[in-house]
């Protein structure tokens, strides 16, 4: 619990004051169109994070595929499959109100990370999907991504976590089985009920 006379920042210039001065590195960099850097590392990419705002908040949800999954139309265009999930389509059903759309694309290895902010629109039309396709699963639906944004972020965040350090990683065995939060978070979630669950997801497969 925060003490009830606990300070908060609620303007921009009181916010500045705390910080230096942005250098031209900082304020600078920022591309309306994807280079040839932007797209190597977009080609080197396994995993992205998109970010969406609808009306009941913000959304962050982890993609992952082989690396350059995440596909490039044009300089200003990406195509990011949708594949087999929880079907809650919680950042999507915020793109049907609000299409407003930011990616955060992670290499293993690569402390430095992209950014990508624009607009996004849900496709379904197969020949931007079939381009998709993994072991001749074709993506119900895409999304087609139009780049306002796209910058270079430094990296001390990754730098600090030492995300890709294996000798960093924690043993599995020291947190329960997904199984087991599930449990506990689900009201009336029985194992029996999670197990039958499981079995219709791994019959759904990856793709």
């Amino acid at each position: 619990m925060i003490p009830s006379d606990t300070s908060f920042i609620t303007d921009e210039a009181s916010l500045r004051a705390l910080h230096h001065q942005p250098m031209s590195r900082a304020t600078d960099k920022v591309l309306r169109a994807l280079d040839r850097h932007c797209l190597q590392i977009i080609s080197l990419a396994p995993f992205c994070v998109v970010a969406t705002q609808g009306p009941e908040g913000a959304d962050v949800s982890p993609r992952g595929d082989p690396a350059g999954f995440v596909r490039v139309l044009d300089e200003r265009t990406l195509l990011l499959p949708d594949r087999v999930g929880n079907n809650r389509l919680d950042g999507m059903t915020n793109l049907l109100v609000n299409p407003r759309i930011g990616l955060l694309f992670l290499v293993p290895g690569m402390n430095e990370t992209l950014r990508i902010n624009g607009t996004a629109r849900i496709t379904d039309d197969e020949r931007l999907l079939t381009p998709s396709a993994i072991d001749k699963h074709v993506p119900k639906v895409g999304l087609v991504i139009a780049v306002e944004e796209a910058f270079l972020h430094c990296s001390k965040a990754l730098v600090r976590s030492t995300l890709w350090d294996n000798t960093r990683h924690i043993d599995r065995t020291s947190l329960p089985s997904y199984a087991d939060m599930l449990l506990d978070h689900v009201k009336g979630l029985t194992p029996e009920e999670n197990e039958r669950q499981t079995k219709v997801m791994a019959g759904r497969g990856l793709y």
